[in-house]
């Protein structure tokens, strides 16, 4: 276990270093300032030890500036209610009084760390193909991939064509990151006006043009914390775009009409169904852009190169409509099942889904036939 300990006084600090020197399964390393730390942390630490009371930036701000990164452990020789109750309203764990014997920090390090071996154990447990509602030996090629990315910050574009499920892809990386408690926004960027999508990402101050009665969060502020989705990538407009890199390189926003910008801690994933490189020498995409968002590219293949998952999500989604519109469970028949395997599904999974629901509306019996499914009208 890798433990930050943010602690001002010198003494103090070198006590802790010493009298956790004796736990070998602990690695401790100490910051004598907030700011120090801020630029110290990184993804392999698993809990801050902090003070409350320290010049520049105290343990509160500090662990506002964490914004639920880090599990937090206080400590503090002079606390008051109101700090202590500020301290877990921010989600942190334990709250030490000055003097404290080692033992009792000791005894708090290891609380936390066996609650974090089976948060750890539930999270492995869970970890599923939630929200895919079919598993083949291609789309587990994927997934590992997206297994590995997940547990870091590095920028993922999702590539694929139309209807292939980039959003569930998004969403299983968020669920299975260490910001699955934070918000997870998704935005297509087709479906924004070009003239809206500057504000829609960064926000906007109130007067900062005609409509603008109040001030508005943009996307990034809202995704704080979390992971923000932004589909159809390849639509943003190219004036908008150069804001878009800064944000992602400098790590903060300016609404429009603000003076001062906002520092944001998110994980960005994209996805695209076009071709950015054509897009890029067609001078429509920037190429710096390109690379920051495509750190790592994830490849999601069609459907029909995913045939083992067509009856899986066709018997899924069959049995999900049934419960949806009250019908009696309704099954296919072989006749119909090797047309769904058959089909090509230009459309993709939203295609078959699409298929599904429209034949347990309108199947007569409880075995939908392969007249029903209606897939001639595209052959």
């Amino acid at each position: 276990m890798k433990i930050a300990i943010v602690e001002d006084d010198i003494n103090m600090r070198k006590s802790l270093e010493i009298a956790m020197s004796d736990y070998k399964e602990f690695e401790v390393q100490t910051f004598k300032h907030a700011k120090d730390a801020l630029k110290g942390l990184d993804s392999s630490f698993d809990l801050v030890i902090t003070d409350i009371n320290m010049p520049g930036m105290d343990g509160i701000e500090l662990v506002k500036e964490l914004n639920g990164r880090y599990e937090v452990i206080i400590m503090t020789g002079n606390a008051t209610l109101s700090k202590a109750i500020d301290s877990i309203h921010l989600g942190v764990k334990d709250f030490l009084l000055k003097p404290f014997d080692v033992d009792a920090l000791i005894g708090a390090i290891k609380c936390e760390s066996k609650v974090q071996t089976l948060q750890k154990t539930v999270r492995k447990t869970k970890k599923t193909s939630s929200g895919f509602l079919g598993k083949s030996d291609t789309l587990t090629k994927v997934l590992n991939i997206a297994d590995k990315a997940c547990k870091t910050d590095a920028s993922i574009l999702l590539l694929g064509q139309s209807g292939v499920g980039k959003e569930v892809f998004a969403s299983y990386i968020h669920k299975n990151s260490p910001r699955a408690k934070k918000p997870f926004i998704a935005i297509n960027m087709a479906a924004i006006p070009d003239n809206l999508i500057e504000s829609e990402l960064f926000g906007f101050e109130k007067g900062a043009f005609t409509d603008a009665s109040e001030a508005k969060a943009g996307q990034f502020e809202l995704a704080n914390g979390g992971t923000l989705f932004l589909d159809e990538i390849g639509e943003i407009p190219y004036g908008v775009q150069a804001k878009l890199l800064r944000a992602l390189q400098e790590k903060e926003v300016r609404r429009l009409g603000a003076a001062k910008s906002i520092k944001i801690d998110i994980r960005v994933v994209s996805a695209t169904n076009a071709n950015l490189d054509e897009k890029i020498k067609d001078g429509l995409f920037r190429e710096d852009l390109y690379y920051r968002l495509n750190t790592i590219p994830l490849h999601i293949p069609p459907l029909k190169e995913r045939k083992d998952e067509i009856l899986q999500i066709a018997e899924a989604t069959c049995k999900s409509n049934c419960e949806k519109y009250s019908f009696e469970l309704k099954t296919f028949s072989n006749e119909a099942k090797s047309e769904l395997l058959d089909y090509n599904w230009p459309g993709n999974i939203r295609e078959l889904i699409s298929v599904v629901e429209r034949s347990v509306i309108l199947s007569e019996t409880s075995e939908i036939q392969k007249d029903e499914l209606f897939l001639n009208i595209r052959k």
